[in-house]
């Protein structure tokens, strides 16, 4: 079967950037990021800015000044592949221009095209992929040798656990057919004494505690992407928290591909309940939450962890992708509606203010109308508070691109706005709820709608990827400071957005 073809299109969309944190008092040389796609590339994006600051670089946030331009991109699916090369277009003009002296290219694209890049964008001039973030240093004209202080090889290699060397002898890592391809898949962990330059907001971070994936689901080519998997040393994960807090960190994110399989490579049950537990502790902390979960991964003792401590947020992230065992069978899921319900019944009896999020896919080769029915059906029945869909999209690499009975993308765009349109009602239900409650609310700042607003989040609301709760009403002698946390009462819901005011 022949690899598939990197399309670099004629025109290109503007993007945003990420990096937002400017190191001052270094060395006049100036890079620029563009970070793309999930959390977990995020953090890849602060530890490659922490190398390069540590090294002596500046970090800018304008792109239009930088020296050098780095791209962070995804490739996750068909849609965040083209964004990443529409993005690499874009800051090849400020190359073109001659306002920037080099463009590099890092992340997921390269492990998937990783010859294919320079070949058909001449612009670029290095590229660095998720397993050598390491090489961004010399990518940008910058020794090893030129590090201002700490340890030279600040990554540590990790091997996976034994279930992945099984499927690796299976071939489910292979990457032969793959343009430009690398023998060997990324092994490598950050820790705690890797530097990193946070491009969130002052009060809260993400640490990832994983990265990789063992599980065989049959859409997915992030094992071949990210390697296989691997948890970092607990130790590691709790100092990095500490030092966080003491920095002014007030929530922390733990992500990872499946979160809830951390410690399992070291012989450790629960050990994302036992790492909780010990996060908990932390003093300066005040919200602490995790994505992402896998279904058969959530024990009774998880379960428990969460509902017994206040800083721990009662919100569940569990992608469930479908709801028919049929196609779940074929994505090499596992589980279906029954299972589900049961698993999503005893969740909401341990933690009885569950915040409860998940995600499907649409349109999965051979989906038929009895089961994608099914799946509505499940969906109507959960009643989530929060729910994503996604259209299913081609992979070369994942198994499912060699199954028959594709689905037309007309078609799949009619099940997944269809699918959206149950939620969103059943989203605005619950909205309609929450009016007149009370909550902790961690402010972030003036709206991006308007500056006549404000908004924040709540323990509900996971960074970036939920609803907003907008403030119109506070107290005229409230001197209110984004990063600080105020108490708030709803007054207006709407299909995903709240409306509150502060008290």
């Amino acid at each position: 079967m022949p690899s598939k073809t990197l399309t670099v299109p004629a025109t290109d969309e503007k993007t945003h950037l990420t990096s937002k944190n400017q190191v001052e008092g270094l060395r006049p040389q100036k890079v620029g990021f563009v970070s793309l796609g999930c959390p977990k590339n995020l953090v890849d994006s602060e530890v490659m800015m922490g190398l390069l600051a540590r090294a002596g670089a500046e970090l800018s946030s304008r792109t239009e000044d930088a020296d050098v331009i780095v791209v962070n991109t995804c490739s996750f699916i068909e849609s965040a592949q083209q964004e990443s090369v529409n993005t690499i277009l874009e800051m090849a003009k400020h190359k073109t221009s001659g306002a920037a002296k080099k463009l590099i290219v890092a992340g997921c694209l390269v492990e998937r095209f990783r010859d294919e890049i320079q070949k058909r964008i001449p612009e670029v001039d290095a590229v660095v992929g998720t397993g050598e973030l390491q090489n961004i240093l010399a990518a940008a004209g910058i020794a090893p040798g030129q590090y201002t202080e700490g340890n030279n090889s600040p990554f540590v290699v990790l091997n996976s656990r034994a279930e992945g060397d099984a499927r690796a002898a299976q071939g489910r890592f292979s990457r032969e057919r793959w343009d430009g391809a690398i023998a060997d898949l990324p092994n490598y962990l950050y820790d705690e004494e890797t530097p990193r330059v946070l491009a969130t907001p002052k009060s809260t971070a993400y640490i990832k505690i994983a990265e990789g994936c063992d599980h065989p689901c049959t859409f997915c080519i992030i094992p071949q992407l990210r390697g296989k998997f691997r948890s970092r040393r607990f130790e590691s994960v709790i100092a990095e928290a500490e030092r966080l807090a003491q920095a002014g960190v007030r929530e922390i994110t733990l992500i990872g591909q499946d979160t809830t399989c951390y410690g399992e490579d070291f012989g450790l049950r629960d050990g994302l309940a036992l790492l909780l537990e010990k996060l908990a502790t932390i003093q300066d902390l005040r919200w602490i939450r995790f994505l992402y979960a896998y279904p058969n991964k959530i024990t009774g003792r998880l379960l428990e962890t969460i509902g017994s401590h206040e800083k721990i947020c009662s919100y569940m992230d569990v992608p469930l992708q479908h709801a028919s065992a049929s196609v779940l069978k074929r994505m090499k899921r596992g589980g279906g509606t029954d299972v589900f319900l049961r698993s999503i019944a005893k969740m909401r009896r341990a933690i009885p203010d569950l915040t409860l999020r998940t995600s499907f896919i649409v349109g999965f080769p051979g989906e038929t109308d009895k089961e994608f029915e099914e799946l509505c059906d499940f969906v109507r029945e959960a009643q989530f508070d929060w729910m994503g869909t996604f259209s299913y999209s081609d992979q070369d690499g994942a198994d499912a691109y060699g199954l028959d009975k594709k689905l037309s993308p007309r078609e799949i765009e009619r099940r997944r706005k269809y699918l959206m349109g149950i939620q969103q009602q059943i989203s605005e239900k619950k909205k309609k709820l929450l009016v007149g409650q009370e909550f902790d609310l961690l402010l972030e700042g003036t709206s991006e709608e308007t500056d006549l607003l404000m908004e924040g989040r709540t323990p509900m609301h996971a960074p970036e990827i939920d609803g907003k709760v907008f403030i119109n009403d506070f107290p005229e002698d409230e001197d209110l400071q984004p990063g600080e946390f105020y108490r708030c009462r709803i007054t207006e819901a709407h299909d995903y957005d709240l409306v509150a005011s502060i008290i």
